[in-house]
């Protein structure tokens, strides 16, 4: 009895590592088969103006179309050449709209990591596609030029880069001090947080003082109350994005997009 139960465990050791590896390929399989749906959430300045529209991925699989998958969990699982894909698969919808953003100068901020960002450096189609559009941004979901090989000044886009997410975990301080990014994103998180006592309110009203003094400006994300907007425009921040704002909408609606925000 003890030889078969020592001889099924060494069986199981070796099978083990096939599993694994089966269940890892049954995973890939599962996300090289999701699709993708874009809207986008437009961004407006202090003033009320329209400054950017950023694109959003929403992620399902054709079992379930209705079913939303986490994006972060897509693009983490697909590898970079796939992620590249996705990218020019946006420049290209983004390109279908040309002629408002230039005549509206509107900006149009797409989401990138940093290995996608490096691929596109020896990618000719999305060079010749970025070089058409002067209105696309890129925002980093993280702060990439400690770990990569080229740094940012010798990436073509760098001067196109924004910082998302501040104060989700990801970003921090030698985020935005090491590099002049355009414009900084302040994660809801983050700006929920600092709303919670008044010494936290004053914390925001300097850390976008700070922020501003080391980019073009600061966008503060998740704003969904009147209070807050108001908050937003007494402080330095540049604009901001949120439920308040307006939700994300579908592209056949961009034509009719206000280039006003009045509150």
């Amino acid at each position: 009895m003890a030889n078969k139960l020592m001889m099924t465990n060494k069986v199981s050791g070796l099978l083990a590592p096939s599993f694994a590896a089966i269940d890892r390929n049954k995973g890939q399989s599962f996300w090289r088969q999701c699709q993708r749906r874009y809207t986008f959430q437009p961004i407006y300045r202090t003033s009320g103006v329209l400054l950017a529209i950023e694109l959003l991925t929403a992620v399902f699989h054709p079992s379930s179309p209705d079913t939303r998958l986490n994006p972060e969990d897509y693009f983490s699982s697909i590898s970079i050449r796939d992620r590249l894909d996705v990218v020019l698969e946006q420049l290209n919808m983004i390109k279908q709209w040309h002629a408002i953003f230039v005549h509206h100068s509107v900006l149009v901020s797409i989401n990138i990591d940093g290995q996608a960002l490096m691929a596109m450096q020896d990618d000719r189609q999305a060079k010749v596609l970025i070089d058409a559009m002067p209105y696309i941004r890129f925002e980093l979901l993280e702060h990439v030029d400690t770990s990569l090989d080229t740094p940012f000044a010798r990436i073509a886009e760098a001067d196109r880069l924004w910082l998302d997410d501040f104060g989700s975990g990801l970003a921090n301080f030698t985020s935005f001090i090491s590099w002049r990014y355009e414009y900084i994103k302040v994660a809801r998180d983050l700006f929920i947080v600092l709303q919670e006592s008044d010494v936290g309110n004053q914390l925001f009203f300097t850390l976008v003082t700070l922020m501003d003094r080391y980019s073009k400006g600061v966008i503060v994300e998740g704003v969904e109350t009147s209070q807050e907007w108001a908050m937003v425009q007494r402080s330095d921040a540049a604009a901001a994005q949120g439920y308040y704002l307006s939700r994300p909408t579908s592209f056949d609606r961009l034509q009719t997009l206000p280039m006003l925000f009045c509150g």
